[in-house]
């Protein structure tokens, strides 16, 4: 036994697709926050000191916690500290400095950006098939950034995008080989906890954010907590144990779609022809990653999608949970079982 479900039929993939969308939302509610006076530091605080709390109950009431050795604890934490909350600082960062949906397809060349760390670290061998990811990947990204450049280009924006998406690679090349055995669940208590401490300890130096903001601003957090960390996180563990990394990481691609989508409705945001062509092509990219020749347990098995942002603090094969822990999608796959999750993966963006 592998500890799949003996009969997923659609429910796993559905409960893939609900994660994928709940990440996806991440970025639609981090801006509307924003809009309500909420600062980009307040809503890391808020964010993933909430998700720690609901994810310990959790981890707590499912017994995820007990026989966790000491350095699988610290390993979290550290994770939470030097990985996610540095990922999700630039992701939401950026947020501030370009549209919804441009970060959205520029952090979601990662799985892209695993894949070649991974066979820099020799944990993958070159392949024409990831030789031709690579390059559609770079033209997708191209083409995205010049659609920008002929309208509100903001290097600024740019730079935390591709900043957010390098820090979650080495998060998930890293946490690959440290959290291996490591319950999901936990894992993505501990890294909500560690990066929630990091938020703190920096507050305390420079000041810690203002949280008087009003009603509409805490609603939106909420949504961004609930919505796009926890539910999404657990939907995606859900998914992964029916479905299995490969199929979950395919189907978290929505995620990114959800984005482009809900801030067109959202705040009218637009892309031009050669954007949606260059969007395509990174999806095609990842999809051209995570379709074949894969062993189980690969790196690219282990990337998810947060991202974000997902939450994910504890990345599944493949699909990064931002984690999304935001999405925002946190990404991780915990032995080969997935961890986006919980944000995984450990993202997605969490």
């Amino acid at each position: 036994m592998n500890g799949r479900l003996a009969d997923p039929g659609p429910v796993g993939a559905l409960f893939c697709l609900l994660s994928a969308a709940g990440f996806g939302l991440m970025a639609v509610f981090a801006k509307s926050a924003y809009d309500e006076g909420v600062s980009v530091t307040a809503l890391l605080l808020v964010r993933f000191g909430l998700a720690a709390v609901v994810l310990l109950v959790l981890a707590a009431g499912a017994g995820a916690l007990r026989g966790l050795t000491r350095r699988e604890v610290l390993v979290g934490l550290a994770m939470g500290v030097f990985g996610y909350a540095v990922q999700a600082s630039f992701y939401f960062a950026a947020l501030r400095h370009l549209d919804a949906s441009l970060v959205a397809l520029v952090f979601y060349v990662y799985p892209v950006t695993v894949m070649v760390a991974a066979i820099a670290i020799g944990r993958e061998r070159p392949s024409a098939r990831r030789g031709a990811a690579l390059l559609v990947a770079l033209g997708g990204i191209g083409l995205v950034l010049a659609g920008a450049a002929s309208g509100q280009f903001d290097s600024l924006g740019v730079l935390l995008s591709l900043g957010a998406a390098a820090t979650y690679t080495g998060y998930i090349v890293i946490g690959d080989r440290v959290t291996a055995g490591t319950s999901p669940l936990a894992l993505a208590a501990l890294v909500c906890t560690g990066a929630t401490g990091a938020l703190l300890a920096v507050g305390t130096v420079r000041g810690l954010p203002e949280l008087g903001f009003g009603a509409a601003g805490w609603g939106w957090l909420t949504a961004l907590v609930l919505i796009s960390t926890v539910a999404s996180v657990l939907l995606f563990f859900a998914g992964l144990a029916r479905v299995g990394p490969s199929t979950a990481a395919i189907l978290s691609i929505l995620e990114p779609v959800v984005t482009v989508l809900s801030a067109a409705v959202v705040f009218g945001e637009v892309l031009s022809a050669p954007q949606w062509l260059g969007g395509l092509l990174v999806l095609a990219a990842v999809v051209l990653v995570q379709a074949r020749g894969r062993r189980p347990g690969s790196l690219q098995q282990l990337a998810h999608p947060p991202v974000g942002e997902g939450l994910a603090a504890g990345l599944a094969g493949g699909a990064v949970l931002e984690a999304r822990v935001g999405e925002g999608h946190l990404a991780h796959d915990v032995a080969a079982d997935r961890a986006r999750l919980p944000g995984l993966a450990v993202h997605r963006e969490m």
